[in-house]
């Protein structure tokens, strides 16, 4: 399967392939399969549109690129993945809404524009819950509290100690306003009573540059950005802040092991359909997702990444969002958060 590169106003990368051979294939496997009255019409008829909030090479463009390159032969159709950052994700939730009823168009969803985006932003184009139809979450990357090697805290309550010794002067970087680092870093060290000096960054990469030189003694990131400084000793974790440990890091106890399970949370990407697509079209969707997440390669790529917690699930993941739209928007009004 060949790789092609196109740019339209947004980054784009399609995933190419013997359209008719795929075609003739994926035609049969969809004649044995679905010959049910359920089935629906011959599907897709072109290319899908999958559209992502973040920049190439992030982690929700490799998600995308790992899956779209399996999913792209078993529908017999290129794939062609939209990078539409901006504005806190919601340049690429506009243009998915605004793609209502179109069965050729699935979003990334992510922690920023369906939660907490709609809490920073006012007059949105889009209402987070209602424009879409929200299949499962591709998985959650956890916050990890790190400090430079030269911090003398191996275990967080060491780090809390030396915090309020400090009379909370303790300095923690993260990756901009609004960000998933920033708010549970926010009602994390609400929970711990302690109030240190926060540093915003644009982004989890300026952040990492000043700790790693110790400009910064600590910093909240997502783990996947910290991982390999954190395998190579330059930086200590403390803390996780997802319901269970890491697999990626079992020995590192999480914030509600540690009594602060009201700051648990994650970062993470959901699976979504525009509103008013057909209803046949969600049970499409969900087997293909299912079959290759299931497949082994993706698995331990995920692994690899720090991504865990995959749930395809329609009416769960819908609940989640509009708890994480109203968890969000109560955190972002008691700590007067703004967008960068």
């Amino acid at each position: 399967m060949a790789f092609r590169m196109t740019r339209r106003g947004a980054a784009l990368a399609a995933f190419a392939l013997d359209a008719a051979a795929a075609n003739r294939a994926a035609r049969a496997q969809g004649a044995a399969q679905g010959a049910g009255p359920s089935a629906g019409p011959a599907w897709p008829e072109r290319p899908i549109r999958w559209i992502v909030p973040f920049p190439p090479a992030g982690t929700a463009d490799i998600l995308s690129r790992l899956l779209g390159e399996r999913l792209s032969p078993r529908l017999g159709q290129s794939i062609v993945v939209e990078n539409r950052a901006g504005a806190g994700g919601t340049l690429a939730a506009t243009a998915t809404a605004q793609a209502r009823g179109d069965a050729h168009t699935v979003m990334v969803t992510n922690f920023a524009p369906h939660g907490v985006s709609p809490s920073l932003f006012a007059n949105l184009a889009y209402d987070a819950d209602r424009d879409f139809q929200h299949l499962g979450l591709l998985g959650a990357l956890p916050m990890v509290i790190a400090v430079h090697p030269s911090v003398p805290a191996t275990d967080i309550a060491a780090f809390l100690a030396a915090a309020r010794a400090q009379r909370d002067r303790l300095s923690m970087a993260y990756g901009g306003n609004g960000t998933a680092s920033h708010l549970i870093g926010l009602t994390f060290h609400r929970a711990a009573g302690i109030a240190p000096t926060f540093v915003p960054y644009r982004g989890a990469g300026p952040a990492l540059t000043d700790v790693l030189a110790g400009t910064v003694p600590s910093i909240i990131e997502t783990l996947p950005a910290a991982l390999g400084h954190i395998r190579a000793g330059r930086l200590r974790p403390l803390a996780v802040s997802s319901a269970q440990r890491s697999a990626a890091l079992p020995d590192i106890p999480t914030f509600a092991e540690l009594g602060f399970g009201a700051a648990t949370g994650v970062n993470w990407f959901g699976f979504a359909l525009p509103a008013g697509v057909p209803d046949w079209l969600a049970p499409r969707w969900l087997a293909e997702l299912r079959a290759v997440l299931a497949m082994p390669e993706v698995a331990q790529r995920l692994t690899e990444m720090g991504v865990e917690g995959t749930s395809l699930d329609p009416a769960a993941t819908t609940a989640f969002v509009r708890a994480e739209l109203a968890r969000w928007r109560e955190v972002v009004r008691t700590n007067n958060v703004t967008a960068d």
